[in-house]
């Protein structure tokens, strides 16, 4: 009888580990959730680094704020 009951622990632990090793093929792996690097730009007006995408593009500069587009380039 312990033998069976052995036997059927070993069997469960088996069927975890590789439904657990299933479950990680299926997440994307590590690099793939972290955002994209993105290219980095200096405000003309302030010197304030920010990403591109937040930046506002205007006669060839970059600034930070529409304050400081406004303003312009020091």
């Amino acid at each position: 009888m312990g033998k069976i009951l052995l036997l059927i622990i070993i069997g469960l632990v088996v069927y975890a580990l590789i439904r657990n090793y299933q479950r990680s093929l299926d997440k994307p792996a590590a690099s793939a959730r972290e955002h994209a690097v993105e290219d980095m730009v200096k405000c003309a007006h302030c010197g304030v680094n920010l990403p591109r995408s937040e930046a506002i593009y205007s006669g060839g500069d970059f600034f930070c704020t529409p304050e400081h587009k406004q303003l312009g380039k020091k």
